[in-house]
């Protein structure tokens, strides 16, 4: 009896062990997770999207000369598929020339307006300096006639002579001032048909330009590529229905696709770490299985808020290194920015970092069957981990989680941290 004794106190201990364990000790086991710190090379990476583009590209222009015959935008009435490849002189798209042949028709018109005008001053002058002539030649006459009436009144009393005298003096004068009034008049007929002629030819070459400028509302591809549309001020593709300003006459271009560069647009808090020369590891959409390399060329100075969106970005460019025959401007690349790389140093992931008040950051570190809140001085950070610069050594037992009660354990802190060193630093 004694021996059964012992046996039903030793299962009813077993009982309520494994009891616990199912209950207690496995809800400790799903929620305590625990991670090792590691100690290794640590790199700064920063991921961003972006879209493929031709580094260098030749602008397929529409008409130079709109601004001139006061013509502000001309819409793309047709244009042929963006990627279509062309030769050049092939056509590439029609701008609607309602406008220009309205103005076209009006400046015909007023050429016409003009010959006639001008016709009608050389008619004019032409019978006006005919009467002057013609009167000259009478004067003239005159002239003559009161000269012989002189000579014929030699043997006529001294008072007929005088009279004489007087009537081919006048007759002279008056043939003097007509001469010059014929003069006066040939000059003004001069003068009317240089005016209407500077008027006809100034119609006329309106004209002349106008129909120039219309036959360049067909628009050509300057040289051999393949076509991709022109994005406006709003990142939309301008295609059938977009207009062409004056100030920017580009239509389309023809990128050179053995030069690509990825344009890409990073955030605020990420543009301090990107600079010139950064590689960068490029991925395609499209493509999923491709691997590229690159470089970031080039890095904004100036922020700028993109569309839909509160946040200030800084675009950035990242020549692509492999020329590949796939590639295509448009593209979306998931881009890999490699910022920055720290040599041996110890990193945890960013789920083991907590905050007490607005400064303050520990981790939960595993001590045997115990755990301790240590407080950490935290360096540069990725996407997924942080370098630890003092609190935690490598391989020491930190939990992801946060275990019960832990605000009633001790937080160790740090003695050499130096007052002017944030907790957390970001550079």
């Amino acid at each position: 009896m004694k021996k059964r004794y012992w046996i039903y106190i030793i299962v009813a201990i077993a009982a309520i062990a494994l009891t616990y364990i199912l209950t207690q000790g496995g809800e400790t086991s799903e929620r305590d997770i625990l991670v090792t710190a590691k100690r290794g090379d640590f790199t700064v990476e920063i991921t961003t999207s972006g879209e493929l583009e031709a580094r260098n590209s030749v602008n397929i222009l529409g008409p130079s000369g709109l601004r001139s015959v006061g013509i502000w935008r001309v819409e793309i009435r047709d244009i042929v598929d963006e990627g279509t490849k062309v030769k050049k002189g092939d056509y590439v798209a029609q701008l609607d020339q309602t406008e220009i042949l309205s103005r076209t028709e009006s400046s015909d018109i007023e050429v016409q307006q003009s010959i006639s005008e001008y016709t009608q001053v050389q008619l004019d002058t032409a019978l006006e300096l005919r009467r002057a002539r013609d009167e000259l030649i009478n004067l003239k006459f005159a002239v003559e006639e009161k000269e012989i009436i002189l000579s014929q009144s030699q043997y006529e009393p001294p008072a007929t002579i005088k009279q004489a005298e007087i009537n081919v003096e006048k007759a002279q004068r008056a043939y003097r001032q007509a001469l010059e009034n014929y003069k006066l008049t040939k000059r003004k007929a001069a003068a009317r048909m240089s005016e209407a002629a500077a008027d006809l030819r100034e119609d006329q070459m309106e004209l002349d330009r106008l129909k120039a400028l219309l036959s360049q509302f067909r628009i050509t591809a300057p040289e051999d590529g393949m076509v991709t549309y022109k994005r406006g001020r709003n990142g939309q593709k301008q295609g059938v229905g977009a207009t062409v300003e004056p100030w920017d006459p580009t239509v389309a271009t023809l990128p050179d696709l053995g030069r690509m560069m990825s344009r890409t647009f990073v955030n605020e808090i990420d543009i301090r770490s990107v600079q010139k020369g950064q590689t960068v590891k490029i991925g395609l959409d499209a493509y999923p299985e491709k691997e590229l390399t690159g470089v970031v060329i080039d890095v904004a100075n100036i922020g700028e808020q993109r569309p839909n969106s509160d946040a200030k970005v800084f675009m950035v460019n990242i020549e692509v290194n492999e020329t590949d025959t796939t590639l295509r401007p448009s593209m979306t690349t998931s881009n890999t920015i490699l910022a920055d790389r720290i040599p041996d140093v110890v990193f945890v992931p960013l789920e083991c970092l907590h905050n007490q008040g607005d400064s303050l950051t520990y981790v939960i570190r595993k001590n045997g069957l115990t755990y301790s809140r240590q407080q950490v001085l935290v360096g540069k950070t990725n996407a997924n981990e942080a370098v630890i610069l003092d609190g935690v050594s490598e391989g020491d037992e930190l939990y992801l989680s946060i275990p019960p009660d832990v605000e009633d354990t001790p937080l160790a802190l740090l003695t050499d941290v130096p007052e002017n060193v944030a907790v957390k630093e970001e550079n």
